[in-house]
């Protein structure tokens, strides 16, 4: 199975609500890149096919992380299917033709110069990161306050926001916490150099 039919029969079997086809129909279509764009410009996945990649091992970890005894027990975290799916698979969605290839010059291993591709960023919705991607799920269907900030801080302590606030929105929602662990986990374990 490749990682796009993954991507589809895990939206399909988990994500239900009103609006969940319109979004699909939106990131299988040509007007997205969603299936072949990088993660990055050059860190973790910063290859063709790197978001759609990041988004399933993110969703492997979430998934994996709400199963544990001590998060269902002692945290009392306890998400629906449809909420991990659809904060782990979208929570990045704000970088759906966000990357272009541009080239530059380069030596290559003979001392020749030569063109090669890289990816440079061509923001056309300059809404932040997290709240981007809630803004374009929001125009489909409607998330759980808990989704929203899940998706909105699931950059944690490492993105550009003010720490009060993760930290509130940690103790408030705790999906946010798990999405971040498993967005940390997806990138620096296993997409990591």
């Amino acid at each position: 199975m490749s990682l796009k039919d993954e991507f589809i029969e895990i939206y399909q079997k988990n994500i239900t609500r009103e609006g969940a086809d319109k979004l699909l129909e939106y990131l299988t279509s040509s007007k997205s890149d969603f299936f072949t764009a990088p993660a990055s410009t050059r860190y973790h996945g910063a290859y063709e096919g790197g978001l759609l990649e990041h988004s399933l091992n993110v969703y492997h970890c979430l998934a994996d992380y709400v199963e544990r005894e001590r998060v269902k027990n002692t945290y009392k975290l306890n998400p629906s299917a449809e909420s991990v799916a659809l904060t782990a698979l979208l929570h990045d969605i704000c970088k759906v033709n966000f990357y272009k290839t541009d080239y530059r010059n380069s030596k290559n291993e003979q001392g020749v110069w030569e063109k090669v591709p890289y990816y440079t960023i061509d923001d056309r919705l300059p809404y932040g990161h997290g709240e981007k991607s809630v803004y374009i799920i929001s125009g489909y269907m409607r998330l759980t306050r808990e989704e929203a900030f899940a998706i909105r801080y699931h950059m944690g302590f490492s993105g550009n926001e003010e720490p009060n606030n993760v930290g509130k929105a940690f103790e408030m929602f705790p999906l946010a916490f798990a999405l971040s662990v498993a967005d940390m986990e997806a990138t620096y374990f296993l997409e990591g150099k």
